[in-house]
């Protein structure tokens, strides 16, 4: 199960800070990301991290605004937000999928199967 909080609406140039509370077998899944979407759009990835090794990775449209990570003791993967964009808003759902080998470990997208239910961020 993945449940995901802190969602809300704030002013561009704030902050928020997502959090989403693993639990049963997708505790141990190596891969853990942030995607979101809006009406009428695909729903892009936002971030990955590779548990094992803590190796993040970010869309370039949040680079240098947004940080992934994770607290294994806690099984709670958290994006902070920060320098919030209107472009921002949407729903950002958490998901949980295997890593793949390909020359390394490595979290693909498409191979997130497990998603949470989602929360709403609204950047004005």
């Amino acid at each position: 199960q993945l449940v995901e909080s802190g969602g809300g609406s704030v002013q561009a140039g704030g902050s928020l800070r997502l959090s989403c509370a693993t639990s049963g077998p997708i505790s141990s899944r190596n891969c853990l990301g942030w995607f979101r979407q809006v009406p009428g759009k695909e729903r892009e990835v936002v971030a990955t991290i590779y548990r094992v090794l803590l190796v993040p990775n970010y869309a370039d449209s949040v680079k240098g605004r947004f940080t992934i990570s994770l607290d294994n003791a806690k099984n709670t993967v958290y994006l902070q937000m920060d320098t919030l964009k209107p472009e921002d808003t949407g729903m950002y759902y958490c998901a949980a999928g295997p890593a793949a080998w390909d020359g390394e470990w490595v979290c693909r997208t498409g191979d997130f199967r497990y998603w949470g239910t989602g929360t709403q961020v609204t950047v004005s």
